[in-house]
């Protein structure tokens, strides 16, 4: 049983967008790690692909198996704050200096660099855990309506979309302009802002959330019980998988989207589309308008694949944030389950376009992902209300909840697809022949590429909608869960 406060009243609209801060602040590491942690290690800190593919794959292991351990800690918490908000608070600082550490690159040698590398890797993995589980396991507690899941989904994840604009759109400008053109003192110097940005952000969240779903004593359960529960939730072990692979696809299609603008597509025809879309001349009258009132020139990067890098991006995520308002709504008719899958099917076969475009073929590149950001946003709020419904399905068939430890699960399950799939980008680097030191790569570079944002990058997506006809959370079973569970709290309260 669990006692309540209000557990099916309506959130405010400052304690969603509270809420909704905290993820911002974890996405601007999270999504930096995503996609720019091997163009880091292997252009940047120049360290060799292959042992930048153990350092994300085996760091990024040891930070996942930190999750269960964590979600055992945080659901045994007790403090006046409650179990989840005190671990936001207690980590906001750790995490914005060990993010600086980790993009940082000291003078150490050859040697020194990957053993610096791992072991900043590592404690970024660990800190994230420490943070972003109690964090996500928050939303299970705060409110026990699965439609409030649902909207608070959708504030949380256009703050993640605000986060993936700045990081995947703006962050190699940044590097560039705070770094002097110096990208080791940008990525720094960046991520000191990060950090800052990140720590009020975080603060902003525990400051203005309130925990509500709290179990009683009665419902307390042994760590043994616990883990039994999880074993045997299929829906769980359904979410598990489907969150593994729905990042490996994240972590390699957007880890090597860089490599595509810089070593597949034409830079004569991107460079000629940028002009005919009239992205030119937006820089161009933008520095004009600045300069004539006496401001300094917007020093945005020349390069037509960083430019081109950067529109790519704002384009799908500006189609992601319209997707994503149309999530809650369709989920709310059709049920989460099948929205989802619907929506990630779709997404999946114009990521495989990508197979089929010639390095001349830029504006057929630019629809595909316009398209492919906007069904993939659909799907982007539900994964998470899924993982709290699944929380909600475990109580209402063990009658025990053990809302951080599932959540671990899920943590565990995307930091192990962020590490392999962030690995299998360093590793195809290694494997088709990729030489940061080159400027133009071998042909057989360029093709490696293009099947890795494509064919390879679009499998585990296939899997994921594959692995759904698992799933028993269906509309019907949302409803009933949602009604037998309001019954027992209330009889709770009597």
């Amino acid at each position: 049983m669990t006692t309540i406060d209000s557990t099916n009243a309506s959130l405010s609209a400052i304690e969603k967008i509270g809420y909704s801060l905290g993820d911002l602040a974890a996405n601007l590491i999270f999504q930096t790690l995503l996609t720019f942690i091997a163009f880091f290690y292997t252009d940047v800190a120049k360290i060799a692909p292959n042992a930048a593919a153990t350092i994300i794959f085996a760091g990024g292991l040891v930070g996942a198996c930190f999750n269960p351990l964590m979600g055992l800690i945080a659901d045994r918490t007790s403090t006046r704050w409650g179990k989840f908000r005190p671990w936001i608070l207690w980590t906001s600082v750790p995490f914005g200096l060990i993010a600086i550490l980790a993009f940082s690159v000291p003078d150490l040698g050859p040697q020194g660099k990957i053993i610096y590398a791992t072991l900043t890797y590592v404690l970024l993995m660990l800190i994230y855990s420490a943070n972003n589980l109690p964090y996500s396991a928050l939303s299970g507690v705060l409110t026990g309506s699965m439609e409030q899941r649902n909207s608070l989904s959708a504030y949380r994840f256009v703050a993640v979309m605000v986060a993936q604009f700045i990081i995947q759109v703006l962050l190699l400008p940044l590097v560039l302009i705070l770094g002097g053109g110096d990208k080791v003192a940008g990525f720094q110097n960046t991520m000191m802002i990060f950090a800052v940005a990140g720590t009020v952000f975080f603060l902003a969240t525990f400051f203005t959330t309130k925990e509500r779903v709290v179990p009683t004593a009665a419902q307390r359960s042994s760590i043994r019980q616990d883990i039994a529960d999880l074993l045997g939730n299929r829906p769980w072990v359904v979410m598990l998988v489907l969150t593994i692979l729905v990042f490996i696809t994240l972590a390699l299609k957007g880890g090597m989207y860089i490599f595509y603008f810089k070593s597949y597509l034409s830079e004569a025809h991107l460079a000629a589309f940028l002009r005919d879309v009239g992205f030119v001349g937006f820089i161009d009258g933008l520095n004009a308008a600045l300069t004539s009132v006496g401001l300094t020139k917007f020093q945005w990067p020349e390069d037509a694949a960083t430019s081109g890098f950067s529109l790519f991006n704002a384009a799908g995520i500006v189609m992601m944030i319209v997707g994503i308002g149309f999530s809650k709504p369709l989920a709310d008719r059709f049920g989460k389950r099948d929205v989802f899958g619907a929506a990630l099917l779709v997404s999946t076969l114009f990521m495989l376009a990508f197979y089929f475009y010639a390095p001349s073929s830029i504006g057929l590149v630019f629809v595909s992902q316009t398209l492919h950001g906007f069904f993939y946003g659909i799907t982007i709020p539900l994964l998470w209300a899924m993982i709290a419904d699944v929380a909600d399905y475990s109580e209402w068939k063990n009658n025990r909840r053990a809302t951080a430890l599932l959540f671990s699960a899920m943590i565990f399950g995307l930091k192990a697809g962020l590490s392999i799939g962030s690995a299998l980008v360093a590793g195809l680097l290694s494997t088709i022949g990729y030489d940061a030191l080159l400027a133009v790569q071998p042909a057989s570079v360029a093709d490696g590429i293009r099947m890795s944002v494509s064919v390879y990058a679009a499998i585990p997506f296939l899997l994921g909608v594959a692995s759904l006809a698992f799933y028993d959370i269906r509309k019907s079973t949302e409803r009933t869960i949602e009604h037998d569970l309001g019954l027992r709290r209330a009889a709770a309260q009597q």
